[in-house]
């Protein structure tokens, strides 16, 4: 049976009269035709966003419980104040990992590596690309491709249902004769195309094979997003990684031409996390390593295609959009 894809409700705040409100039973709830897949979604969320507290306080317990063992023993009884201590002492010496850290360990098993071939494009813009990628390789910046398969472009994908499910961006597969993509485990699959959103610049692809455990990203409504909260984007820029970046929403509701002029995008997140080639159709990520977007543009004056601090995502009800499940 095909899992469907996996979505995370904005928070939503106490609403007046909501305390005195009686909590229906869940036979009431049953009767009310309280939907199962809401249930479910409900169930998930919360502990996935107590993963970082449940880990500081795994951390911290173990560090106090080595501490308190090195008490000599005197039969004495242990007293709040001791606990304190202790637990003071183990987050004064223990280093934890960042919240950037944590999230794109949750979403790092759905990212994938996406590379089309075909015949090479020779766009200004696909030149700079290639002289980039063969950078990153240690190679000449003009270095031919090897004879057979020529990479026509390098970018990225996320896994949002976890039958091979993969959306990335437009731009990074259109006019390929082939396309594959490395999961996290380094399994490479054939990938095709089933479905596409011009619009919006994303493409869905269907990998022909998956790793048994194959983890589909968790995505979050934008609606509560605002200016200032905190993402990371993750990806392969120039073919390098997973790669993560981080920053802050530098606002909201965006519009973006493409440098050719072919296409214009609108309500579009803008980030400041670093962003260049081969990061296209990689996930803009919270702190909870949900899905918030994916990254389909960098802001360039030039043709030197090289992050200059404004990156642009497409929201997320858009690209889901794209599949056909409208999430929220």
């Amino acid at each position: 049976m095909r899992r469907p894809a996996r979505y995370s409700p904005s928070p939503r705040g106490p609403q007046p009269d909501e305390a005195a409100m009686p909590t229906p039973s869940p036979s009431a709830e049953a009767a009310a035709g309280d939907p199962a897949p809401v249930q479910a979604r409900d169930r998930w969320q919360p502990g996935r966003r107590a993963f970082a507290a449940l880990l500081v306080a795994v951390v911290a317990l173990g560090g106090a419980s080595a501490y308190l063992w090195q008490r000599p023993p005197g039969g004495q009884q242990l007293t709040q104040k001791d606990i304190d201590a202790a637990v003071l002492k183990t987050l004064q010496t223990q280093t934890l990992p960042s919240q950037t850290t944590r999230a794109a360990d949750i979403i790092r098993p759905s990212v994938v590596r996406v590379v089309s071939y075909g015949a090479e494009k020779q766009t200004p813009a696909a030149k700079t690309e290639k002289r980039g990628r063969n950078m990153a390789r240690g190679k000449p910046p003009e270095a031919a491709e090897p004879p057979g398969e020529v990479e026509r472009g390098i970018g990225t994908g996320v896994v949002i249902v976890d039958k091979g499910v993969i959306l990335t961006n437009l731009h990074v597969v259109a006019g390929a004769e082939k396309i594959k993509v490395t999961f996290f485990d380094g399994l490479e699959s054939v990938a095709t195309v089933t479905s596409v959103q011009p619009e919006n610049d994303l493409a869905v692809l269907q990998a022909q094979k998956i790793p048994d455990d194959l983890m589909a990203a968790s995505m979050r409504s934008t609606a509560d997003l605002r200016p200032g909260d905190q993402v990371a984007a993750v990806g392969f820029p120039f073919g390098i990684g997973p790669s993560v970046s981080s920053g802050v929403v530098s606002g909201l509701k965006r519009s973006f031409q493409s440098p050719e002029g072919r296409q214009e995008l609108s309500n579009l997140i803008q980030f400041d996390a670093a962003a260049n080639p081969g990061n296209s159709g990689g996930p803009l990520i919270n702190m909870d390593g949900e899905v918030l977007g994916i990254v389909t543009a960098i802001l360039n004056p030039t043709h030197q295609r090289t992050f200059i601090g404004i990156g642009f995502a497409v929201p997320i009800e858009n690209a889901a959009s794209a599949v056909g499940s409208p999430p929220f």
